[in-house]
């Protein structure tokens, strides 16, 4: 089966020092190399600083890689004008660790769900609040709900409307940054069961970030470790959490303090 993404030698430099420094750059990723097939989730994992959420930005179209390619469904975005890019960019849709911040507080859930469809010029009006009222059905957000306003909603509710909001342009391919990191373990849960079903039923396919291994256990079919910008370890979900071969990832094992009991599950599935 071919990848719907492919990463290949990716490459992103920022400036670093005082704006006048002579040159210097930081290589926030430094030839990262991955690929996510149709339909599975791909766990990307690392330490704070690691670049993984700036591989988010290049893969999402939002950050410009200094070399590199990334292909998706056979094209290199990496290589596309602007134009060609807003083209690209519903195909490919980002949700963020905190959606308080990346949700207007002043706009009710359904207005939010809405926008994408209105910035798209997709459908008429009726037919818009009909999508993003079924949208907001799928990912379990009572409608009573509907026209509360952001800030009126829990963190676990704000998340499903990210989620909704993620799902109106009908994407093929999902970044989760961290996405369940902010909220308590019992609704983590109930997201994540959430992101499971929404794949079953969609044929979505994931890039899902986190430092958590309980989560990825849960989640991935596969699973990348970063440290320093680049790939240090990548394999099969169960080959990497029940025998890690590099530093990186035996580190972050030992610092996800539910993963012991999942590891055990796993050992003794």
């Amino acid at each position: 089966m071919e990848p719907l993404l492919k990463v290949e030698n990716l490459v992103k430099h920022y400036a670093a020092g005082r704006p006048r420094a002579s040159g210097h750059k930081f290589a926030a990723l430094d030839g990262v190399s991955l690929s996510i097939a149709p339909q599975t989730t791909l766990a990307l994992m690392g330490e704070s600083g690691s670049g993984k959420s700036t591989l988010a930005l290049c893969i999402a179209c939002l950050e410009r890689p200094t070399s590199g390619s990334i292909s998706f469904e056979g094209i290199n975005v990496a290589a596309l004008e602007e134009t060609q890019l807003r083209v690209m960019r519903p195909q490919i849709q980002l949700v963020f660790q905190d959606p308080a911040s990346s949700l207007n507080p002043r706009w009710s859930a359904l207005e939010l769900v809405r926008e994408p469809l209105f910035v798209q010029r997709r459908f008429s009006q009726p037919e818009r609040e009909r999508k993003a009222l079924e949208l907001l059905d799928r990912v379990a957000l009572p409608r009573k709900l509907a026209g509360r306003r952001a800030d009126e909603l829990s963190g676990g509710q704000k998340q499903r409307v990210a989620i909704a909001r993620a799902l109106a342009l009908e994407p093929k391919l999902i970044l989760l940054d961290e996405a369940l990191s902010a909220l308590d373990c019992s609704v983590q849960a109930q997201i994540s069961n959430l992101l499971v079903d929404l794949q079953s039923s969609l044929g979505l396919t994931y890039l899902f970030i986190t430092h958590d291994f309980a989560m990825a256990a849960h989640l991935a079919d596969q699973i990348a470790v970063m440290e320093r910008g680049r790939i240090v370890e990548s394999g099969p979900a169960e080959k990497i959490l029940c025998a890690p071969s590099h530093d990186a990832t035996r580190a972050l094992l030992a610092s996800t303090p539910r993963f012991t009991e999942t590891q055990s599950v796993l050992v003794n599935a």
